[in-house]
């Protein structure tokens, strides 16, 4: 093993660790990695950038723009709303349709956007049907899943491998290459989840209350403000009761007149209750100097918290939402976004005590108080996801007609050499769709960059750059030929299996593209090696990254985990025979499309 080879599987290896602490961004590590490349002198700095020049960045970054005016136009909520019409409240077609819709749809707008867009809808149908959330919204996320496999443009992993597929002279994939297997392990999937998945799912969610769902009775207490206290005469900002006190004032009745989530400029008057939210030990250290009394008598239920334009919601963070990584109290939230979190549930587990002080992950679900008006825009800007029906208001739907126009239009371009002779660049094609949202106002100028996931193009280019590492060191070739003396005696189709659950295991400490991309060199030298088709296996490869189903850690999972009260291992015992069901079809089916 030489030199460069050490550094480069050195270099891969603390990515993967970094990968799987989830203590920096993926793209960060992507750019950590590159870097090194460079600073160890196995890359020039040229080669280090030379994945964000590979037109495939443009075409990703334009599909997101297409896609973001669908969305905009309420085109797939439009879908959604739909689907009980049909089924009503009969759960195994509801399932069946459920799953269906999202894979139709994640064929062309991506699994992760597709779940996103889904999970308030399929919220309301649960509640309209009477089915707990949980016996839903796994079907919503595995369908999409599988979904995204059928297109090239269904995943960001199929257009990352198709553009690296060209450097070892292969072809890129066509629109729809990988529909004629896909199809298959939709089917397939399907069947799984609606005979056998179906019965192992939980049935969690949806009879409680939102106040019951997060406990959080045992934290509300209603307090009488006595004449004598030292609080009578200011206001809740001069008060400081959440910092002094250690207390959230969730609201005050006064002469019998309700005032939820009062403001900080409202002044605390002798005889006021306050509904508090706080630890009962809390409340029992300061209630004698602050001049409070506890009311023992106390009735709690929703509508306790609810009055006039203040509601309750369910809202999730984001993954590329500002809040990933800040607290409440850094973020000063309650002033800034003018809602109060009363708890936090991430992956099952509600967190009620010292809540400001909670450093904030993509998945958690915060229960608020506010108003609609207040949360609709943050929802809109991609920072919170409202969990449930979204009114369509704030849609563009007289632009619906624009927003298919400029997507068929992309379409049309991108199947022009077969259509008609013409050989339209994927990225041109993209790009001219992308002009006729801007022309017809459909997405505004404004708003363009916030529709792109640059951390995702930044990890793309960055794991293109290590592909570039791999080739140029023979570290390919050195793993090839490991692979080749060990595991070659078996057959190819063996060697092809083992590929395939390679990148089954590494999606799920890394992400779905940076996987593809490492295995994907390695596979090709090896295919090369045995005297194989490295087409195969770079279609195999491209499968596998996308059967994400055994962990949350997919993000189409981590958008259903909270919400569908699941715990990590529901998806273990659901998402491991799923998995097997895949494997299974992949490898009988894609060596008969693509010869071994």
């Amino acid at each position: 093993m030489s030199s460069e080879i050490a550094i480069t599987l050195s270099l891969l290896f603390l990515a993967l660790v970094l990968f799987g602490s989830e203590k920096l961004p993926v793209d960060v590590v992507g750019i950590i990695l590159v870097i090194g490349l460079v600073l160890t002198g196995i890359l020039t700095v040229n080669e280090g950038v030379s994945g964000f020049g590979d037109n495939i960045i443009i075409t990703i970054a334009g599909l997101f723009v297409l896609t973001g005016g669908l969305i905009k136009t309420g085109l797939v909520d439009l879908i959604g709303r739909r689907l009980y019409r049909i089924s009503g409240n009969n759960e195994l077609l509801l399932t069946a349709l459920i799953m269906s819709v999202a894979a139709i749809s994640a064929s062309v707008l991506k699994n992760t956007t597709t779940t996103a867009m889904f999970v308030p809808v399929v919220l309301g149908l649960a509640t309209r049907a009477r089915i707990a959330p949980s016996k839903l919204l796994m079907p919503l996320a595995f369908g999409a899943i599988l979904g995204g496999s059928c297109t090239l443009i269904g995943t960001s992993t199929n257009l990352a491998v198709s553009s690296a597929m060209q450097r070892y002279g292969m072809p890129p994939f066509s629109m729809f290459e990988l529909t004629q297997v896909g199809i298959f392990t939709v089917i397939f999937g399907m069947f799984y989840m609606l005979l056998v998945g179906r019965k192992l799912l939980p049935n969690r969610g949806g009879e409680e209350s939102l106040t019951e769902q997060y406990h959080i009775r045992e934290y509300v207490s209603e307090v009488l403000v006595l004449p004598e206290s030292n609080l009578v005469g200011k206001t809740l900002g001069e008060a400081n009761i959440n910092l002094e006190l250690d207390l959230n004032v969730l609201g005050i009745i006064r002469d019998s007149e309700q005032r939820i989530a009062p403001r900080p400029d409202e002044r605390i008057e002798a005889g006021d209750l306050l509904i508090v939210e706080g630890k009962l030990t809390d409340i029992l250290n300061i209630k004698s100097e602050a001049g409070l009394k506890i009311k023992s008598d106390f009735e709690f239920n929703d509508a306790t918290l609810e009055g006039g334009d203040i509601e309750l919601f369910e809202v999730m963070v984001m993954r590329d939402s500002r809040l990933v990584g800040q607290t409440l109290k850094t973020l000063n939230f309650r002033r800034t976004y003018d809602l109060t979190v009363l708890a936090i549930n991430r992956h099952g587990e509600t967190f009620l005590d010292k809540i400001s002080s909670l450093k904030l992950k993509f998945g958690d679900v915060f229960l608020v108080q506010g108003k609609r008006k207040t949360i609709e825009p943050y929802v809109v800007e991609g920072e919170l996801l409202l969990l449930e029906d979204v009114s369509s208001g704030s849609m563009r739907t007289e632009k619906r007609r624009w927003a298919i126009a400029a997507f068929g239009l992309f379409l049309a371009l991108s199947l022009s050499k077969v259509v008609i002779g013409v050989d339209v660049p994927l990225a041109i094609a993209v790009l001219l769709g992308v002009l006729l949202l801007l022309a017809t106002k459909t997405v505004r100028y404004s708003e363009l960059y916030s529709l792109i996931d640059f951390r995702l193009l930044v990890l793309i280019a960055c794991m293109m750059s290590f592909g570039v590492a791999m080739e140029k060191t023979g570290t390919d070739v050195y793993l090839a030929a490991l692979i080749q003396n060990y595991f070659g005696q078996y057959g190819g189709t063996a060697v092809l299996a083992g590929f395939f659950l390679l990148t089954v295991v590494l999606t799920q400490p890394m992400s779905n593209q940076a996987a593809a991309l490492v295995v994907l060199p390695i596979a090709v030298k090896t295919a090369l090696a045995l005297g194989l088709n490295p087409r195969t296996f770079a279609v195999a490869i491209t499968y596998a990254a996308s059967f994400s189903f055994i962990t949350p850690l997919e993000p189409a999972c981590v958008l259903v985990y909270t919400p569908g009260r699941y715990r990590f291992i529901d998806f273990v015992k659901v998402g491991t025979i799923l998995t097997v069901v895949v494997f299974i079809v992949a490898m009988v089916l894609v060596p008969m499309f693509w010869k071994l």
